[in-house]
């Protein structure tokens, strides 16, 4: 019996803890045959971004291509996309192949404050990637960037953004509220007719690098096992906040999340 297919089209983080790296590891804890497609190249760890080395796009393509017309995929997201040429290769190619199950992860900053999508690709973004989601999975920063608005700083805001955000195409959103702050984390699901609001305890951890990444990669995976768009964002919550919460430290800086805590790895 053929396992479900994840693709993920993301930047490698040579650290290992988000990008294509964390993308991978959670498929396959979810049981998912994972794949990728490499848009840029990073020197990261666990204290920044080094360096950037982007994938031109007619490569990019040249693996869209060469994973979807042998091996298919039952879900895709895309992660760090960097510029509008290949924000705009890919949805040409996800198109030409009819992926239906795409998770828009818009990843524009890095937690070290490193620039991941470039001011030009954002419009394209906006334009050619969101209209093809099913889920779009901006941070509240990112809401704010996508829905034209000034900023996204209470829940009122987010149901703003995410009207928005639907507006422009896209099937659902899920505007994630951790960069909020508070005593818990609460994210806003909505779907162009009925608004969810998924609230979980915050963990005092600082080791969350990874943690976008992460959480559409657990909504990508359980798409992909057929899963409901409503019960999967559960999913991929109840997964993320696990993951903070064994999150352990690796490296000087801000370590990853701990994409195995569900095979019993715990923090410390």
């Amino acid at each position: 019996m053929q396992k479900p297919r994840a693709l993920t089209i993301a930047g490698s983080d040579s650290g290992g803890g988000a990008g294509i790296q964390a993308d991978l590891k959670t498929f396959t804890v979810l049981d998912t045959y994972g794949m990728s497609v490499l848009t840029a190249l990073t020197a990261q760890n666990t204290l920044g971004v080094h360096g950037i080395h982007p994938v031109p796009a007619p490569f990019v393509a040249a693996q869209l291509n060469a994973v979807l017309d042998d091996i298919g995929a039952d879900a895709v997201k895309t992660g760090m996309l960097m510029n509008a040429e290949v924000v705009a290769t890919v949805a040409q190619c996800l198109q030409a192949h009819a992926v239906r199950n795409l998770v828009v992860d818009p990843v524009m900053v890095a937690k070290s404050g490193d620039r991941l999508l470039l001011p030009d690709a954002v419009q394209a973004v906006r334009e050619q990637l969101i209209p093809l989601a099913a889920i779009v999975t901006p941070n509240t920063e990112e809401a704010a960037i996508l829905a034209g608005m000034d900023e996204v700083v209470n829940p009122d805001d987010m149901k703003r953004a995410a009207e928005r955000i639907v507006a422009l195409g896209a099937r659902s959103v899920l505007v994630k509220g951790g960069h909020l702050g508070g005593v818990t984390s609460d994210d806003l699901w909505f779907d162009g007719d009925t608004f969810h609001s998924l609230p979980a305890p915050r963990h005092n951890n600082r080791h969350t690098h990874g943690t976008g990444c992460t959480l559409s990669a657990a909504l990508t995976a359980l798409l992909a096992h057929g899963v409901a768009p409503l019960e999967a964002v559960q999913g991929a919550k109840y997964f993320i906040s696990g993951a903070i919460a064994a999150a352990y430290p690796i490296g000087h800086g801000i370590g990853p999340v701990n994409h195995l805590w569900q095979r019993g790895e715990t923090n410390g």
